[in-house]
């Protein structure tokens, strides 16, 4: 599964990509930025490039080094304002059918059919060659928004929530948003985005992410959607420590105890060594779920290989339980009824070339 923005998004568009950069508008302006997964050749020339940016983003003396991957400063081409803002438009279900991220080789618009919905998003330069928005994340808000729009009521919970997104598109399906980001100007920068999309009563919490999510298991809270985009590292507001490979199943697993039944998860990664398919088992493995038989894997409900390999009556309990009763126990809650999609986030720009800037893991109970 690759997914692209739907091309009714007028307010953004990836010009070209080459030679590590990538050159993009977001509105009326245009910003040539650092992308090391752009190895191919420039579509148009160096002297192009120039003549469309507005600004450009040099890397500082920290670019590549953990924790400061993204640092530098942004050098002026031509007069623009340092903040300003974008428009996206959600895309309504209309009746029983819903968005349907435009697949990769398929040309054409998604019907924009239903209600719309407009989000505004304030882009800024910063420090860490951000603006504010991942564009690439157009399919997951207009999932996130679907799947809000189909439930009665729902709770959703979005952790590293950044400038919120993610977060609006939940609130626009009529969902009661707790909104989580452990930076305060951000969950700040979020709250204006909120307000000038005309939207309203999102719960907001600066906070670390694990701190937040096991106090919610311990006290049973639930949610019927839970959003994640964890970074590779980072830091609680009281110097809590974040490391993608250390922390993140554990996080997972603490989601599956507060997700309720008959809900959804979106995990987004970038990290360079993830792959769909790594991202996938984990989701799969922290909520108990084992892929299909037709999936090349086996089924929940049948009995364990390492259990029928221990020999005799007495054989150790597991997790508390006996060996019988493990094997009479139910499957749990999450293995019954899930359908997990992974795949990439993608742009393409104006001469054809992909560029796969993240993965997805969605599940759906």
């Amino acid at each position: 599964m690759i997914e692209f923005p739907d091309i009714a998004w007028k307010d953004y568009e990836l010009l070209d990509s080459g030679a590590g950069e990538k050159l993009e508008r977001f509105g009326a302006y245009v910003l040539a930025r650092p992308e090391p997964k752009a190895l191919w050749d420039k579509s148009m020339t160096q002297a192009e490039w120039d003549r469309l940016a507005h600004t450009r983003f040099r890397p500082g003396a920290g670019f590549g080094k953990a924790g400061k991957e993204d640092s530098g400063t942004w050098e002026r081409l031509r007069q623009m304002d340092d903040q300003w803002w974008i428009r996206y438009p959600l895309v309504g279900a209309g009746g029983s059918g819903g968005y349907a991220p435009r697949p990769l080789g398929v040309q054409g618009d998604n019907s924009l059919s239903g209600r719309v919905s407009e989000l505004s998003l304030r882009l800024g330069l910063t420090s860490f060659k951000h603006v504010g928005v991942f564009p690439e994340q157009a399919p997951n808000w207009e999932f996130i928004y679907r799947k809000c729009r189909e439930m009665e009521h729902p709770r959703v919970l979005n952790l590293f929530a950044y400038t919120g997104a993610a977060s609006l598109a939940a609130r626009a399906g009529g969902a009661e948003v707790t909104h989580l980001d452990s930076v305060r100007q951000v969950v700040t920068w979020a709250r204006g985005n909120m307000e000038r999309s005309g939207l309203d009563n999102i719960r907001w919490i600066v906070e670390d992410a694990m701190k937040f999510a096991r106090r919610e298991a311990r006290r049973g809270n639930t949610y019927d959607g839970i959003i994640l985009d964890p970074p590779a590292y980072g830091h609680g507001p009281d110097g809590e420590k974040w490391k993608l490979d250390e922390c993140l199943f554990e996080m997972l697993r603490t989601v599956a105890q507060i997700l309720a039944p008959h809900g959804f998860v979106v995990l987004n990664l970038y990290s360079n060594g993830y792959s769909a398919a790594l991202g996938e088992t984990l989701v799969r493995e922290a909520f108990g779920i084992t892929a299909s038989a037709d999936e090349g894997g086996v089924s929940e409900n049948r009995s364990r290989p390492w259990l029928r390999e221990r020999e005799g009556p007495a054989a150790p309990a597991v997790g508390g339980m006996s060996e019988a009763k493990f094997a009479e126990a139910p499957p749990s809650a999450a293995s019954m009824l899930a359908n997990i999609t992974s795949g990439e986030l993608a742009l393409r720009d104006s001469f054809g070339k992909v560029l796969p800037l993240s993965i997805v893991v969605r599940l759906e109970k």
